[in-house]
């Protein structure tokens, strides 16, 4: 014997009434089979308004919605002969004009007396689950089946009121077993109906439908009852809260009960007691994918080697403290708090703290506040009276995340609660059950969907995840996507990491997209696209869509976005850069930045921002971090004058040299950028305040590769570039100079004793370090108590955009560590 529940989604529709009655063909090939079956969802809604029009006169739009349902109907009725051409139509058109005239009899009466009873609401909604039954039952006898209908009035004996009974479930039994059905017949009843001792039809209240499914399984001692709706079951999250939760193949019963505290759309403690009472396993399908598993709750489940089942949450939660020297003296104060909660249906979470004082704190949904606040103050009228009691405290806006379980153990509980405070989630309090199947954590109502979804990561999800938002794709920009595109998919198989481009930004246009952008197409994509960037819409955007490790890579040179740093970073941003903008603002800044980034535990990287590719700022990090000290240092810090400067050796004028490295793309558009040294002055100003010195970039003495007023007098760049000639002359005659001493040209930057920073054309010896490097490359030699009198030296090339792209991709990784 299997009980079968089709809802409201199915009865409103042809096909899928066509298929339910498969479903029930194909199971009564196994043995007898029980159908319970609901009004349509459309016909339930218009008639909830049908009976608000009428006690409110509204006779104008009682006619639109008199009309809809009754084409509702035969729509129904005609999309049904057209599959199932040997249906009655005739008979079936007749008994629906039939029933619906008892309907409209009772809305007539309604009208005049402006008011509903509930016996008469109950009524109405009978009739509309006795149409889904007739129709279906003549579906099946379409295909020679012989039906027994069950009337839930006469069946089921209820207690309660009219709109929310409870079934006796001893006497329905008898009852039903005096109609001694034929065990060949398909068994159909209408769902969330029954009668009580004067046979007046009654509903059954919130999941009405489930709990006479349920009901009609215990009658007929069925070890089954499966529940065909549109969901294809329960999710081990909210999916509005983690789109990609997972459907639960099974659950226990111990589990059911704990998540119907945070979700009361899966069934109700009325179900689950019968449930468990009669061994029953109750299985929920989607009758519009019959393909999908569903979920079964039965006794035991066994649903992978994962002992969490599901990460819930309840928003609004307010939180009583009741408390006093002397309430370790009130006797059973927690048990009648307990019993409290109990007998007036209240969803309650207590907490006992034990410090110096005694305190219990009560956690309830913010609408029974009320409620629970005067009834408190009724059990314990002598003890507040009498001072042996504190007033009630109360905080609000609160929320509870509720980690779900048969086998909760103490390294789970360690994952959900790094998880939490390493995101800077604060946990108020902890809420253990006695079943030991859930672990309720309460925490700011604001953090509830991160910290679901953290929680969700840190339990389900087997890897890291960046999001990433790019800003500026010019050479580095575009490359870093490219690279991204090419080695994704590496990434996520191989070291489970899974990046997700959601934004890409140029000066003008923003492009985001939270299932991720297309990396194919994102060009085509960003300039189709007319939404301008804006740095605070992205803030708010992750905000809006609770992004989790999202990450602000910066590869402009743009002051206004370096300015946003400390923005983004306290928004929950990690900031990647290769902008140098931001580590040579004001020491102030430089300062808040890395102080907003420790106290929110976000990450500040910007590794390209001396030598490109090459790994300095981390390998000067590790040198300070295992406490030795610098006490010099000298670099070529500039890629496009590493070039010009080897040119001159090699014979090259500086107007020859300087016209061949910027037709390479060595030089900035401008090479006068170059040339002036700023940009050596600033990557010196970076290592400078990494090693600690206190120092502004104007502290940094620069000596230009031509004069700054040279330079400035002419403004057109390619009028420039033909004045160059003019100094041909003297840098052959220095580099000669230099050659008789077995010297060469570098332009420089170095650091001495106490900070003093210098950046300037010096002549190296064969000895140093800096002597071979031309071509572009970058060369770095730190002389510290570790590395000397040979230094630490870091060569390679230190511009191009493969190589500054490479070390920006590098940094998103370091996000994780």
């Amino acid at each position: 014997m299997r009980v079968l529940k089709f809802g409201g989604t199915s009865t409103g529709d042809a096909e899928l009434l066509i298929r339910a009655a498969k479903i029930l063909e194909d199971n009564a090939k196994q043995g007898q089979v029980v159908a319970v079956v609901s009004s349509p969802n459309k016909i339930t809604n218009y008639l909830l308004k049908f009976i608000e029009y009428k006690i409110k006169n509204q006779n104008t739009l009682l006619s639109v919605k008199d009309r809809k349902i009754e084409c509702i109907f035969s729509n129904l009725l005609l999309d049904l002969v057209n599959i199932q051409p040997k249906l009655n139509f005739n008979y079936l058109k007749n008994f629906l004009k039939s029933e619906f005239n008892k309907i409209k009899k009772i809305l007539y009466s309604i009208k005049l007396f402006k008011h509903c009873p509930d016996k008469i609401y109950a009524s109405i909604f009978y009739i509309s689950g006795k149409i889904s039954v007739v129709i279906l039952e003549e579906i099946l006898k379409v295909h020679n089946h012989q039906i027994s209908i069950i009337n839930p009035v006469k069946k089921l004996l209820a207690f309660g009121n009219y709109l929310d009974y409870t079934i006796d479930i001893a006497e329905s039994t008898r009852r039903i077993k005096l109609d001694q059905i034929p065990e060949t017949n398909i068994i159909l009843m209408a769902s969330a109906i029954a009668g009580n001792e004067k046979d007046e039809i009654v509903l059954l209240g919130n999941n009405g439908s489930e709990y006479s499914a349920v009901v009609l399984a215990a009658c007929f001692n069925s070890n089954c009852c499966e529940i065909w709706t549109n969901v294809d079951g329960i999710y081990n999250c909210e999916v509005n809260q983690v789109p990609d939760a997972r459907l639960l193949k099974s659950i226990s019963y111990t589990e059911a009960i704990e998540m119907i505290c945070f979700n009361s759309k899966i069934l109700s403690l009325k179900i689950i007691k019968i449930l468990i009472h009669f061994q029953i396993t109750y299985s929920i399908k989607n009758i519009t994918n019959i393909k999908a598993h569903g979920t079964m709750i039965s006794n035991y489940s066994n649903q992978f080697s994962n002992s969490i089942k599901g990460i819930f949450s309840l928003n609004n939660i307010v939180m009583l403290n009741i408390s006093g020297p002397l309430l370790k003296h009130v006797i059973g104060a927690a048990s009648k708090i307990i019993d409290m909660i109990s007998k007036n249906n209240i969803l309650g979470f207590l907490l006992i703290q034990a410090y110096s004082d005694y305190d219990i704190n009560v956690y309830v949904l913010k609408n029974d506040l009320e409620q629970i606040k005067q009834t408190l103050k009724e059990k314990f009228k002598f003890e507040f009276t009498n001072n042996l009691l504190n007033s009630i405290k109360i905080i609000k806006n609160l929320g509870v995340i509720s980690v779900v379980g048969d086998s909760i153990n103490t390294g789970l509980n360690k994952k959900i609660f790094s998880a939490l405070a390493n995101n800077n989630i604060n946990t108020i309090a902890i809420l253990k059950n006695n079943s030991k199947s859930s672990i309720s954590i309460v925490v700011k109502n604001s953090e509830i969907i991160n910290g679901v979804r953290l929680i969700y990561r840190s339990l389900f999800i087997n890897h890291k995840i960046i999001e990433v938002f790019l800003i500026g794709v010019g050479g580095v920009g575009n490359t870093l996507l490219n690279q991204i595109y090419k080695q994704k998919d590496f990434l996520q198989k191989e070291k489970k990491i899974k990046l997700c481009v959601y934004g890409i930004a140029n000066s003008q246009k923003s492009l985001t997209d939270f299932k991720g952008i297309n990396l194919n197409n994102w060009k085509f994509a960003l300039n189709k696209t007319k939404k301008i960037f804006s740095i605070s819409k992205w803030i708010n955007l992750i905000k809006k869509h609770n992004i989790l490790n999202p990450v602000i890579v910066d590869c402009t040179s743009s002051q206004e976005v370096a300015d946003r740093y400390a923005d983004f970073l306290s928004n929950g941003f990690h900031v990647v850069t290769s902008n140098k903008k931001a580590n040579t603002s004001s020491w102030n800044y430089y300062q808040k930045i890395r102080k907003i980034a420790n106290s929110v535990n976000r990450k500040f990287l910007y590794e390209t921002n001396v030598g490109a590719g090459l790994p300095v700022i981390q390998n000067l990090q590790n040198l300070l971090n295992t406490g030795d000290q610098l006490i010099r240092f000298s670099g070529i810090l500039s890629g496009s004058l590493s070039f010009i400067f080897g040119k001159l050796d090699e014979g090259l004028s500086i107007s020859e040299a300087t016209k061949i490295a910027r037709n390479m793309g060595f030089t900035e558009p401008d090479p006068r950028e170059d040339l002036s040294g700023i940009d050596v002055a600033r990557k010196l100003l970076i290592l400078a305040r990494e090693i600690g010195y206190q120092l502004e970039l104007n502290d940094v003495i620069v000596e230009p590769v031509l004069p700054l007023d040279v330079m400035n007098k002419i403004q057109c760049i390619d009028k420039f570039m033909k004045s160059l000639s003019e100094f041909d002359d003297v840098f052959k005659n220095r580099v000669a100079k230099a050659h008789t001493c077995g010297n060469v040209l570098r332009f420089v930057g170095s650091i001495e004793k106490g900070g003093v920073c210098k950046v300037k054309i010096d002549e190296v010896g064969a000895q140093n370090p800096l002597y071979k490097i031309k071509n572009g490359e970058n060369a770095l030699a730190f002389y510290s108590h570790y590395y000397q009198p040979i230094p630490l030296v870091l060569r390679g090339y230190g511009a191009g955009n493969n190589v500054t792209a490479a070390g920006v991709f590098a940094d998103l990784l370091h996000t994780l560590s």
